[in-house]
This record gives structure tokens, C-alpha cells and sequence, in this order.
């Protein structure tokens, strides 16, 4: 690619045709303040955060928005624009509810790390008339706070560029505009399938999760309550983030060392009713596909994508999976077997899931989710309230030593650690499904076609001598490509992989906040599921049907995969929903 020549700062730079000044910046290693840009997602230039001053033009201009040319000349520091971007972040704050010791982005919001850069962290210069705002805590498992918001639009351009949603966005002009819904309805009234993208996208604490730490502590302080915990793959790939970890950093040891001195009672791990669910789906998979069942079969392990295709795609339900998601088998196990062997009321046990979602707030109340009669999950937390959780009870993640977790649910194959990346789900039962059709150990385990960030990948495989046609999609705007071809019968997949956010769960919803400066430029998704596949690529066991424990649980319990007790206790229903 031809590289154009400019300089900035004085500094003689190379770039890219077709870069932006922004990005031409970054590569020489100078620093441009953003608040409403994110690379590919919300490109308006909007915010005036980034203006720099171009030789021989009369305006500043949006960095992130004006593209290089040969030979132009920038300034990004000089005193005109330092006063500028302070004068503008002043009337952002101007019309801010300035809550900082006690919001939940405190230390990690982009607009106080600015204020704080420019020197306004304590002014109110502009400080005047404020607008009315509501606080929305009608969904199950969100908050939004409008006092809060700088009407960037982040939180709209990836709910509907990247969703393909577009359940919120700007409603009214000027002084009065606002992030809103259609009609400003409750979020829960809408068709918004929880994915909590919004919040990730959000730079200040105008959008956060619902918090359920103190519930956590209050069930654990119960000693008529046994109180147990799973975290989910992903969560080990990013928890280390939030305490000066380098991205890419897998803390499970120390993961489940916090979990315990936490008070868990049992610190167990999903990534085992991960391994469960490729039992039952590759079974289930195997029957469609022998018995002449609704193909292809969809994978149903993102609650955010059951609940988008209730919305959006009622009439292809019956191509989901009947399998719970592993957070709702885990608890489903949890309350029937683990306490028939414990000898324990499932009414005791208060089961705690440790996810990087927060459509898993809605999953646990979901209906047909409570195999022992009681909820199948009781409280689910994201990592970043686990995060908040460990530094509330005083415990200093960078000391703990490195430990595992109890049995017999917390041990689980190299199949169920990947189940977080985005293709993991379909590897691992491809890796169960191809060794039971052909009754053969595979040489390779790795399907590295599946594998990769990208928005939509097909492969086909020949297995027992019948052409297998899988499909990965992540990001529901790319899980609508797929489903458009089904409706129009142009589909001809056999299996496959939707995850509700781009990448998979490493990039979920709940997972920790990252700065638009590193966003930009660093492919998060990649970054955090490196490490599920080097934690894969390390287990002594990476097949889900060769795991002791899940083969144990069926031979004294389960008795086969899709027995009649496998599905009452592990499978579920969905419903058509309405879309607003």
C-alpha cells in the first residue's frame, strides 16, 4: 500500500494512504485526545476533542475524521488548541452530573481522565441551567443514567452498526437532546436483548450493569446458605486487566484463589458444563442430522442471540439448540446431582455465576430454567462487579498464589476453556461430533478454519464420508447475514456458531472497560481469546467427551447424552417475543 508523507509536530511522519490524522499520529506516537470516536463504529467528528491545526487552513479540523495528504503540515499542542479543547470539555461539564468518588467509572472514565489532563477536573466554568434527565433501571440487567451522558453516540452507533438494533439514539435537538428510546420507553419495553455492548462502548458512567455484589455477600454471610461460584472462559482472559495486568494476561490460578477467600463454599468452574453442553448438543447435532431433524442447528449458548432471534427471527426457533447455556447447566447440575451427592436442599445452595455478559442477568430469570424446581442460577455477575467485589473485601489479587478449583465440577478439557472466542463453540463440538461419526481419534485437533475475529466464517469438512457445512457468525449484524440466507432458503449449513457480541465472549458486555486509545489501535477480541487458546493448547484433556468427571456424571447420574433425565435437567424452550 502507497504511504503517504506529512509532518506533525515538526516530526517527519509515514502513513498509509487513507489514514486519518488520528491514526497517522498514533504511529508516530503522539497522543490525540478522542471522546465520540471509535474506530469503524462512530466516525462523526462530533465531540471537537481532536481539532488540530493544519498549515494554510483557515479552521481547526477533527482529527479523526480528516484524512492525510502528501506534504501537509499539522500541529496537535499548540496554546490555540490546547484552549480550545479545554473551553470545550468545560461545557461538556458544564450540563455533567459530577459524581466522581462515587460513580462506578471512577479511575477508568474518559472524561475525567481529560479533565484531569487539562486542568478542568475541578472547574465549573460554564456551570449553569441543567437539563432534565431520567435514570432507566427498568431492564433486568442495565442502568442508564442520561445525568451522566455527553451525547457522544457511541452507545447508539454500536447498537445499531455493530447489533444491527438500534434500540436507543438521540431523541430531540439542542439543549434538550437526549440518548433515548422511541417514545422514551423503559429499556426493558423494548427489543434490546441485553448484550450490554452500550456499556462498553460508554466513555463515561452513563451506562453501567446492574450491580448484585452486596446480594453476593449477604447470601455468603447466610451460614444456612451453601454458596457457590462458576466463572465463565472468558473472565480468566480479562479479570487481570482490572488490577495493572497487560492484556492478554490468563489469572485463573489466581482467579480462583480470590473466588475462595471471597468465602465461596465451592469455587467451580463453567468451563465443565461447557464440556457438558458439546455432550449434549454434538448428540443432539448428530440426531438432527441422522433423523432428518431441522438443519442447520444453531448453537444456543449466547442468551443475547436467543433473545435477538425471539425477537427478530421467531419463525427460525426451531433451528436453535434445545441446550441450555453452560451458566444455566452448570446451575442445573449444581441442583440436582452435586446436591444429591452432597446430601444438600438445592432450596440451600445459592449458585453464583462470574460471567463476561450481562445478558446472563436476564438468562437466570428466564422461564424453564429450574430443573430442581428452584432457579437454575441465582445471581450472575460480570467480571468487572467480580473485579469490584475482590477490592472491596480487601483482597490483593497481584499477591495470591496460584490454585484450582473443587471437584467435581470444576474440572473440564481444553474444549471447554475456548468456548469464549468467537468459532470455540463450534470447535470443540466439532471435536466431539467428527470422533463419534467416524469412530476415529482425530489427528488434528485444531480447526483453525473457524477460528479469527472475523464477522462471518464458513468452512466444510468431510466426515464419514458426508460434506459438513459449518458456519460462525459474531455481532448480531453479522448473525443477520446468516439468518436472512435461512429465511431464504439459500443456506445450505448443516452447524451453526452464533455469539451475540463481536468476538465472542472475551468482548462481552461485561467484561472490563477499555479506553478508546487502546480500542482504536489494539484488537481487544484477539488479544483476550489468545489466551483461552493457549490455555487450551496446554490441558492434558481437549475433548469434551474424554472429560472424567462429565463421563462420571453420566454414568451415575445422567445415564447418556439426551436421555430422558439429560433433557428435563439440561435442555430448555424458547418463546416468540415482539419487537419494539
Amino acid at each position: 500500500m502507497e504511504n503517504i508523507n506529512l509532518k506533525i509536530n515538526g516530526l517527519s511522519v509515514s502513513a498509509p494512504a487513507g489514514s486519518t490524522i488520528l491514526e497517522a499520529a498514533h504511529i508516530a506516537g503522539i497522543k490525540i485526545p478522542t471522546l465520540c470516536f471509535l474506530k469503524d463504529i462512530n466516525e462523526i467528528g462530533a465531540c471537537r476533542m481532536c481539532i488540530v491545526e493544519i498549515k494554510g487552513a483557515r479552521n481547526l479540523t477533527a482529527a479523526c475524521v480528516h484524512p492525510i495528504s502528501e506534504g501537509m503540515e499539522v500541529l496537535t499542542n499548540t496554546p490555540q488548541l490546547l484552549n480550545a479543547r479545554k473551553r470545550t470539555l468545560q461545557l461538556i461539564l458544564s450540563n455533567h452530573k459530577r459524581e466522581c468518588l462515587s460513580c462506578v467509572r471512577s479511575g477508568q472514565c474518559e472524561l475525567q481522565q481529560l479533565s484531569q489532563e487539562l486542568g478542568v477536573a475541578d472547574e465549573s466554568y460554564f456551570d449553569g441551567l441543567m437539563p432534565e434527565t431520567t435514570m432507566d433501571t427498568s431492564a433486568t440487567h442495565m442502568v442508564r443514567d442520561n445525568s451522566k451522558c455527553i451525547l457522544c453516540r457511541r452507545c447508539s452507533a454500536v447498537c445499531e452498526k455493530v447489533q444491527g438494533i438500534g434500540v436507543i439514539g438521540p431523541n430531540n435537538r439542542g439543549f434538550d437532546s437526549f440518548i433515548g428510546t422511541a417514545f422514551d420507553m423503559g429499556l426493558a419495553e423494548t427489543s434490546c436483548v441485553s448484550c450490554g455492548q452500550c456499556i462498553t462502548a460508554c466513555p463515561t458512567g452513563a451506562l453501567y450493569e446492574k450491580d448484585f455484589i452486596d446480594d453476593v455477600l449477604t447470601a455468603i454471610a447466610d451460614p444456612s446458605k451453601h454458596v457457590i461460584v462458576q466463572p465463565a472462559p472468558s473472565v480468566r482472559a480479562a479479570l487481570g486487566e482490572e488490577f495493572g495486568y497487560p492484556m492478554g494476561t490468563d489469572v485463573e490460578g489466581k482467579m480462583a484463589a480470590a473466588l475462595r477467600r471471597i468465602g465461596f463454599d465451592k469455587v467451580f468452574d463453567t468451563d465443565f458444563s461447557a464440556d457438558l453442553t458439546i455432550m449434549e448438543e454434538a448428540n443432539e447435532f448428530l440426531g438432527r442430522v441422522t433423523n432428518g431433524g431441522v438443519l442447520p442447528m444453531i448453537t444456543s449458548c449466547s442468551p443475547g442471540w436467543v433473545k435477538y432471534c425471539e425477537h427478530y427471527y421467531p419463525d427460525l426457533l426451531a433451528h436453535l439448540s434445545s441446550c441450555k447455556s453452560p451458566q444455566q447447566m452448570f446451575g442445573a447440575i449444581a441442583k440436582t446431582y452435586y446436591a444429591e451427592k452432597t446430601g444438600i436442599d438445592p432450596k440451600d445452595i445459592v449458585c453464583v455465576s462470574v460471567m463476561p455478559c450481562t445478558a446472563k442477568k436476564f438468562e437466570i430469570g428466564r422461564e424453564d430454567q429450574n430443573a430442581a424446581g428452584v432457579p437454575d442460577v441465582d445471581i450472575s455477575i460480570t467480571t468487572r462487579e467480580l473485579a469490584r467485589l475482590i477490592k472491596r473485601v480487601g483482597i490483593d489479587f497481584t499477591m495470591l498464589p496460584e490454585e484450582g478449583f473443587d471437584d467435581p465440577l470444576g474440572e473440564s478439557t481444553g474444549a471447554g476453556v475456548i468456548f469464549g472466542a468467537t468459532g470455540g463453540v463450534m470447535e470443540a463440538a466439532l471435536r466431539t461430533a467428527v470422533e463419534k461419526l467416524t469412530g476415529e481419534e482425530l489427528a488434528k485437533l485444531e480447526f483453525e478454519d473457524v477460528r479469527g475475529v472475523e464477522g462471518v466464517k464458513e468452512a466444510m469438512y468431510q466426515v464419514a464420508g458426508m460434506d459438513v457445512k459449518v458456519a460462525v457468525a459474531s455481532g448480531l449484524s453479522n448473525a443477520k447475514i446468516l439468518l436472512d440466507k435461512i429465511r431464504a432458503g439459500e443456506a445450505d449449513y448443516h452447524f451453526i456458531e452464533i455469539m451475540c457480541c463481536p468476538g465472542g465472549c472475551v468482548n462481552g458486555g461485561g467484561q472490563p472497560q477499555v479506553h478508546a486509545d487502546i480500542r482504536n489501535f489494539v484488537d481487544v477480541r484477539a488479544v483476550r481469546a489468545k489466551v483461552l487458546y493457549d490455555n487450551d493448547a496446554a490441558k492434558a484433556i481437549r475433548k469434551s467427551h474424554e472429560n472424567p468427571s462429565i463421563l462420571k456424571l453420566y454414568e451415575e447420574y445422567l445415564g447418556e447424552p439426551g436421555s430422558e433425565k439429560a433433557h428435563h435437567i439440561l435442555h430448555t424452550s424458547y418463546v416468540e417475543r415482539s419487537v419494539n
